[in-house]
């Protein structure tokens, strides 16, 4: 299992690579609980300001689940149940990540992958890649929690025409509709990727882990501040990050957030 996700790190980014490439980085019931365990390392390393999820190579980010274990782990309505529950805990940690989150898929994001996809602050993808959600191939119902994060991404009637049809389409097809946020050649992802993220990472951290807490805090429906967001806003007016921001400005330097 150590093999089939492992985490790669250069500096405060930390990039978790999927690594089956023999199914396409399908995901078994234990790689996805594995997923779980290893956000929860990742959450409590206070030395990783950004995650990164990819593919080992150019065969695809994830082709979802792996459907060959679905006779004996997901045929029965108890089964299914725990198959459900057990998956999307991990894709909820993933979402609800406290820190920055980029999705850099090659090639192919289908199903389980796509949904892997939606739950990152930001998409990139390959020139061409194929994107699709085909649980109404096999007679699934997709469930409410993804349905909704797509609906938030690419609005209802796209969200309907996705599942209805179950169909692929191109991460140009994608960017269209607000599925995917950036596209590149093959030989230039990997560079933009990190150059986006560098972008990110030189900014305080406690800016942006509390800037995606507010803006998740919106997302989940709260118009007003709970006390929770008021505590964690005022907080940050204490932080090393907000004195060492104040001195950067007044000295007329770049910060150094640490």
């Amino acid at each position: 299992m150590t093999n089939l996700l492992y985490v790669e790190r250069s500096g405060s980014i930390a990039t978790l690579v999927f690594n089956r490439v023999d199914k396409k980085n399908s995901f078994s019931l234990a790689m996805f609980k594995k997923l779980g365990e290893i956000l929860n390392d990742l959450e409590n390393d206070q030395q990783v300001k950004l995650l990164i999820l990819k593919g080992a190579d150019e065969t695809a980010f994830s082709s979802g689940a792996d459907i060959t274990e679905f006779l004996e782990n997901r045929f029965s309505a108890q089964k299914a149940k725990d198959y459900n529950d057990a998956t999307l805990e991990s894709i909820e940690k993933l979402y609800r990540f406290p820190k920055p989150t980029i999705a850099l898929i090659k090639t192919l994001a289908i199903g389980g992958g796509l949904e892997l996809a939606n739950s990152c602050d930001f998409r990139f993808a390959t020139s061409g890649s194929k994107l699709g959600i085909t649980a109404a191939n096999i007679g699934i119902i997709y469930n409410l929690v993804s349905t909704k994060r797509l609906v938030n991404l690419i609005g209802i009637t796209k969200t309907k025409e996705l599942l209805y049809t179950a169909k692929l389409i191109t991460a140009e097809q994608g960017k269209e509709i607000g599925l995917i946020d950036y596209i590149y050649p093959m030989e230039e992802i990997e560079e933009k990727c990190h150059e986006f993220a560098h972008q990110i990472i030189r900014k305080s951290s406690v800016a942006n882990n509390g800037i995606k807490q507010v803006i998740q805090a919106i997302i989940d429906g709260d118009n007003e501040e709970t006390k929770q967001i008021e505590e964690l806003i005022l907080d940050s007016f204490s932080s090393d990050d907000y004195k060492e921001g104040i001195q950067a400005f007044l000295e007329k330097r770049k910060p150094n957030f640490t």
